[in-house]
């Protein structure tokens, strides 16, 4: 029998998780989003709206044993920690994702909630905090550290020993050198180099990679 999830957000992210948990044996049996959605992503899962919805759903699902996922992505690692700290709160604890065609390393540990998509890597030895997504056809390569709710975008490359800061993002595309260390509220470009360490909330773009403003949205 398959397992019931349900996920919170309700855009092309929730797609992409509910393609990859049905290969591992989940059901997916309702979503949830803060904001009214005009096309819900899916015809046959309800979606509720908010706090208020998620309440009214779990008083009157029967449905026991039931994880979650949150599909909120980009530089929202603070709102994906939150909301899954919120579902964990209420009695689903957040499901570790891992597609049948991603590559994890038996040494590689994985936070809670954490999202390793369709044809990517997380190398040996590292280790990644709770809600962090390595998306699709990313590498975290050897001995990387990645802080909570850091996203890894598709095609993004971690050479060996980069440590990443809590809610960073690292956008499509972009690679990231040995050994350098990129601070926590950091927005990495799409398509940079990042050849030298990165201050706590910047924004950087390039090649290579310089830091064109502050973050000020997390800072």
């Amino acid at each position: 029998m398959l397992r019931p999830v349900v996920v919170w957000g309700a855009g092309g992210h929730a797609k992409v998780l509910r393609e990859a948990v049905q290969r591992l044996g989940f059901n997916l049996i309702a979503t949830f989003d803060n904001a009214i959605v005009s096309t819900p992503p899916f015809t046959d899962v309800p979606l509720f709206v908010g706090k208020q919805g998620f309440a009214a759903w779990r008083a009157s699902s029967p449905v026991a044993d039931i994880c979650a996922l949150v599909a909120v992505g980009g530089d929202r690692g603070r709102d994906r920690l939150e909301l899954q700290d919120f579902m964990a709160a209420q009695g689903l604890p957040p499901l570790t994702v891992v597609h049948p065609s991603a590559f994890v390393a038996c040494t590689a540990s994985l936070g809670s909630g954490c999202q390793v998509l369709a044809q990517s890597a997380v190398c040996v030895d590292a280790k990644l905090g709770a809600a962090c997504i390595v998306n699709t056809s990313a590498s975290v390569d050897h001995e990387c550290v990645l802080g909570q709710g850091v996203h890894i975008a598709p095609g993004a490359h971690l050479a060996g020993c980069v440590e990443v800061g809590d809610f960073t993002l690292v956008a499509v595309g972009a690679v990231v050198l040995p050994r350098i260390k990129i601070g926590r509220d950091c927005i990495i470009g799409a398509g940079a180099v990042v050849t030298r360490n990165v201050p706590d909330s910047s924004v950087v773009y390039g090649n290579p990679a310089r830091v064109v403003r502050n973050n000020f949205k997390k800072s």
